[in-house]
């Protein structure tokens, strides 16, 4: 069931969503050579604990693996999302995706973004350019009257013509008094598809798109997916909501 959301619950949820994006400006302003992802993960931690706020993912749990034990997700090159911060120390040429979520006020934040760890190769700067770039291709898509599968698309398209794959085994999804709500986002499809997207809706909408093939595994950690041919993986994501017919864009300082 998707859940419409109030003025004022849409509120809360933009001030979740606002200390996520400040979370995330200040882990990328700490990335260089030689940080560890552990490292990152406590620079996240603290300052969401100091705006009152908990971090989201920690101590969530799925089937068949342990409570994820980080704030972050941290997913270095071949690491498509869900990495677990620690002991990994960034290198030059390196690109990392930095997954957050925070709980403030009974309401979710989610955001993503993928960071270059000092001087990167062109290939990879054009795979986050082409990321990011379709992440904001379906915000566009996501007006009142439209279908999810137009969000869909609009990722698949700009992705696939431009030579990347998608992940198509993950998918964004509803934020709001839960951290994953209806509807399901994915980023493949066809338009005109899928549920209709009406004001007081609050999605997260997330590419995750491979350098080379689309095919994804797990980790033996239960949590890390990885590009099955371990080329590199960006990931960008915003929770929107939709007022007054428009996407709003609510994961952005």
């Amino acid at each position: 069931m998707i859940l419409l959301k109030s003025k004022k619950e849409i509120d809360f949820i933009r001030e979740s969503n606002q200390l996520v994006a400040e979370t995330l400006q200040l882990v990328k302003s700490n990335v260089k050579p030689g940080i560890s992802t552990g490292e990152l993960d406590k620079i996240a931690e603290d300052y969401i604990l100091s705006n009152n706020a908990k971090p989201a993912f920690k101590g969530y749990s799925q089937a068949g693996s342990i409570d994820f034990p980080g704030t972050i997700c941290s997913s270095v090159e071949e690491e498509v999302v869900h990495g677990i911060p620690g002991d990994r120390i960034l290198r030059e040429g390196e690109i990392i995706s930095v997954d957050v979520g925070v709980l403030k006020n009974g309401f979710y934040g989610d955001a993503a973004i993928t960071i270059a760890v000092g001087e990167i190769s062109e290939d990879r700067k054009f795979l986050m350019k082409i990321t990011e770039e379709s992440l904001h291709k379906a915000i566009e898509q996501a007006i009142a009257g439209n279908r999810i599968g137009d969000i869909s698309a609009a990722v698949q398209k700009h992705v696939e013509e431009n030579g990347f794959s998608i992940v198509r085994e993950l998918c964004g999804h509803g934020v709001g008094k839960y951290l994953h709500e209806d509807p399901q986002v994915s980023n493949f499809g066809k338009p005109g598809t899928g549920a209709l997207v009406k004001n007081g809706m609050t999605i997260a909408i997330e590419p995750m798109v491979n350098m080379g093939k689309r095919h994804i595994k797990v980790a033996p950690d239960g949590w890390t997916v990885y590009a099955s041919d371990r080329k590199p993986s960006a990931h960008f994501e915003h929770t929107i909501a939709i007022i007054d017919n428009k996407p709003e864009i609510l994961s952005i300082c």
